[in-house]
């Protein structure tokens, strides 16, 4: 068997789209499922669309996701250049440009803006596309070389037959046959002398022995074109796999102003990078068995291509916070306070016991920034209605609420001993003596010092983080709130 080679060949426009990321995530999975090779491209010919430091978000984010690639412009694995700019200093493209040109695949077009601008156009998947008219691939080989002799600019456009079918294989799709009828003669080398996207993607992977091309299915309407010019030099054509579309909630394509459209959106959010890894390699794969939660390492054992959906996959975001709920709850407890630690000192500065408080809220968030939320009433007892103090499942009332925070008062304050344990205790002994269940007392002292009906821990642990002081403060306001009433 040939081996394995795959490759992630992004443009470096900005931010990592979430569906970008998962292109270079199957590829690498496809790869390594089958100890291939993974290999890094940056395809940087578009200069109009080229943003400054966008390559180091590549490098930064791959290693961040541990998609570790084994070739690349860092490590030469005798395929380079690997950046597709150095590449097209070494004559690559028009080298292969010409040579379809020389047998007939391939044309010089010197057609002007004004000329093209006249051509009819046609509506293909919402676009509107300009139709050439093959108008110089009629022109002589004299009329040819007094234009290249003159400095007239030019295209190099393919030469697509106007009659029959194009037939090429996806792992996914099957076999796709489309009318010759319906292909443009797409340009292969810009005026500027740049490849174009298309053509410098198949010169690539084929020089660089790609045996699989994994890419998302808006690019199944150009497969046609691309594997023409595959036969057309007699190269072998690589494995296709076309992945679905990733969709928001509503069915639409994921946009940026989603808010979480890129890798970079949801770190800034809070996610962790395992969860994210985990989620997006189920946006349109499943495996055999319903399991959600997988490592990488795993996925690299469990990963087939073929069960890859053609389906839409719709990223949901309530999904991802409770995947990434469920990897806080197993992370390792220094690693999670390492990591929660700014979020605990920006909710509540450093005068509190902020490993406590992290202890509390470990299995009760799903991302970082929802600290705050769980937290905030340890700075500041916040405004909140007595009838929070009425509880049908613990049977309290606000009568019963104010007669349990009395009696406790003085039993409080004669108290030195504010540890969790001791405060315990001695909320248990007074509801031995009332003969009541716990929660007809824990219940409205929780309430009083915390002013919440949702908190990450009960009353008698907020009391010891809070301490002596605020703690009989707090329950003071409650009394009060409840004789004002």
């Amino acid at each position: 068997m040939t081996k394995i080679r795959t490759r992630y060949a992004p443009s470096p426009t900005g931010k990592m789209h979430v569906g970008n990321l998962r292109s270079a995530l199957y590829e690498f999975l496809i790869a390594k499922h089958e100890n291939g090779d993974f290999m890094l491209r940056i395809e940087d010919t578009d200069q109009e669309r080229f943003v400054e430091g966008a390559t180091e978000i590549i490098y930064r984010t791959l290693e961040k996701t541990g998609l570790i690639h084994d070739e690349g412009p860092d490590k030469d694995g005798g395929y380079g250049p690997y950046v597709q700019s150095e590449r097209m200093k070494t004559g690559i493209y028009m080298k292969y440009a010409k040579e379809l040109i020389d047998k007939g695949e391939a044309y010089y077009c010197f057609c002007d803006k004004e000329r093209l601008a006249s051509l009819k156009t046609e509506i293909v998947e919402g676009k509107e596309i300009m139709i050439y008219d093959k108008h110089c691939l009629s022109l002589s080989k004299e009329e040819i070389e007094a234009n290249l002799a003159a400095g007239k600019p030019y295209v190099i456009r393919q030469n697509n037959p106007t009659e029959g079918t194009t037939t090429f294989h996806d792992e996914l799709y099957g076999d796709i046959t489309v009318n010759n009828s319906e292909l443009d003669d797409m340009i292969l080398i810009k005026s500027d002398g740049y490849p174009t996207y298309n053509f410098a993607n198949v010169v690539d992977d084929h020089t660089m022995n790609i045996t699989h091309v994994v890419r998302g299915n808006e690019y199944l309407s150009s497969s046609p074109k691309y594997v023409r010019l595959y036969d057309a030099f007699g190269w072998e054509v690589p494995v296709y796999v076309h992945l679905p579309l990733i969709t928001d909630e509503n069915h639409k394509k994921l946009s940026k102003r989603s808010g979480h459209a890129s890798f970079e959106d949801l770190i800034e959010q809070g996610f962790l990078t395992e969860a994210v890894v985990n989620y997006i390699a189920l946006l349109g794969w499943s495996p055999e068995d319903n399991r959600e939660i997988f490592s990488l390492e795993e996925l690299k054992k469990e990963f087939d291509y073929h069960r890859i959906s053609k389906s839409p996959a719709v990223f949901d975001i309530v999904k991802l916070k409770w995947m990434n709920g469920e990897y806080l709850k197993a992370m390792d407890f220094d690693k999670f306070y390492e990591l929660a630690k700014p979020y605990l000192v920006e909710a509540l500065g450093e005068n509190f016991d902020l490993k406590k408080i992290a202890a509390m809220v470990k299995t009760r968030i799903e991302v970082f920034p929802d600290i705050a939320g769980q937290v905030d009433f340890f700075k500041k007892l916040p405004e909140y209605d007595p009838a929070m103090y009425a509880h049908k499942k613990m049977k309290t009332d606000k009568t019963s609420s104010l007669k349990v925070l009395e009696d406790l008062l003085p039993i409080l304050e004669a108290q030195d001993d504010y540890s969790n344990d001791a405060l315990y205790q001695t909320l248990l002994a007074y509801v031995e003596k009332e003969g009541v269940k716990n929660g007809y007392v824990m219940w409205p002292v929780r309430t009083a010092v915390s002013g919440k009906q949702m908190t990450p821990a009960g009353a008698t642990e907020i009391m010891e983080i809070l301490g002596k002081e605020e703690s009989i403060a707090r329950i003071r306001k409650g009394i009060e709130l409840l004789k004002a009433e």
